[in-house]
């Protein structure tokens, strides 16, 4: 089956990175003007992107799994979102959620146990599939959450990527050391991972057994495994670039499906 494109433009992604760094050149930090050099958006950006067109003055937006941010990577994105929406609902049963000071109301359960008097126009999942150990269950219950027309985007890892293959070999209590010299998370943010459906053919398979129809659908390259050091970034630009020419993906990468209730 032919994967629908993301219905984004380059003036998109431009807004999101002005949005988050802005419009001052000279001052950009030396990580975001190097992937602007190579013409490199980041999985961020997209999902940044994507979302922004999807919440609509008024509308009612749902946030599973959202933790302490919205964006961690652009606060004032997801500022300007939440004054946007009538109605933006942090969900998550962790503690984190309590650090959240964009959303308009916090509900610290489990999706599947969330039932509220109203649906939901736009219902978000960044990083979270990859979490879930139950997908029927969860799309069972964004089915009930989420208004006929109204769509769920889910932003996550490919679990055939490197990283993920060696984070799911690897026993849970070492996967913070890496996280932590890598891309300086803390150790509360890191959770357990069960990638049952985290490929395309997955996402797709349990959402259209609950009455949804994918829309749009991308492969992210994701080039920040070493974004912390400038010479690793570097080269890690120039091999997606060279690859890029090549007409290939880039083996490290993310997806992101928007998914309508039909």
């Amino acid at each position: 089956m032919r994967a629908p494109s993301l219905n984004l433009m380059r003036k998109d992604l431009e807004e999101v990175f002005q949005n988050k760094y802005g419009f001052d050149a000279a001052r950009i930090g030396w990580g975001p003007r190097t992937r602007r050099r190579f013409g490199y958006f980041t999985p961020d950006d997209y999902y940044e992107a994507t979302v922004s067109r999807f919440v609509t003055p008024g509308c009612a937006w749902l946030d599973v799994g959202s933790g302490r941010n919205v964006f961690p990577s652009n606060r004032r994105l997801a500022q300007s979102l939440a004054q946007r929406s009538s109605l933006l609902v942090g969900l998550d049963p962790d503690s984190t959620l309590d650090e959240n000071d964009l959303v308009h109301e916090r509900v610290r359960v489990g999706v599947e146990d969330y039932r509220p008097e109203r649906s939901f126009d736009v219902v978000t999942l960044r990083m979270v599939a990859e979490h879930l150990v139950d997908p029927e269950r969860v799309v069972a219950a964004l089915a009930r959450l989420t208004k006929v027309g109204g769509h769920v985007i889910v932003y996550t890892i490919n679990r055939w990527s490197p990283v993920p293959i060696v984070t799911y070999l690897v026993p849970f209590r070492f996967h913070h050391l890496p996280k932590r010299l890598l891309w300086k998370s803390e150790q509360k943010d890191t959770f357990p991972v069960a990638y049952r459906m985290n490929t395309r053919g997955a996402l797709g398979e349990v959402f259209g057994r609950h009455g949804f129809q994918e829309t749009e659908f991308g492969y992210l390259d994701d080039c920040r495994t070493f974004a912390a050091f400038r010479a690793l970034l570097f080269l890690e630009l120039c091999l997606w670039r060279g690859l890029h020419l090549l007409g290939l993906r880039y083996p490290e990468n993310c997806l992101l499906g928007v998914y309508r209730r039909v």
